[in-house]
């Protein structure tokens, strides 16, 4: 996948994500979707070899920034949105924080489920 790719990739699933977070979400349906945004970032980040380890840490948590931008006030009650507001800058922080922990281990489920590269004889 070329970074070109990927960007549209994650750009798509922030769109899907938009859509089916306009009648509320949960926030279990949020982590799922903070989970599933990884992987395809871990999936597709491994085929581009402009970027090292870091950088492609960065960039998959960053994207978690955008879902978390495009969709977390849908799993807030309309009630709750006062303390949101005041909550929201450390919520946010500790989900990239939390994004950036699952991501080590995301990237190693990935890895073990994909299929190892057969050996030239």
């Amino acid at each position: 996948m070329t970074p070109e790719q990927l960007q549209s990739a994650v750009a798509q699933f922030i769109a899907d994500a938009r859509l089916k977070s306009q009648g509320g979400i949960t926030v279990s349906e949020f982590g799922t979707l903070v989970v599933e945004l990884l992987h395809l970032a871990v999936g597709g980040l491994d085929g581009v070899s402009t970027l090292d380890g870091p950088s492609k840490k960065a960039w998959a948590v960053a994207c978690v920034g955008l879902l978390f931008d495009a969709v977390s006030s849908a799993a807030i009650p309309v009630a709750m949105w006062p303390m949101w507001l005041l909550l929201r800058p450390a919520v946010r922080s500790l989900v990239l924080a939390a994004a950036g922990g699952a991501l080590e281990k995301i990237l190693l489920l990935t890895r073990a489920a994909a299929p190892a590269p057969e050996k030239a004889a």
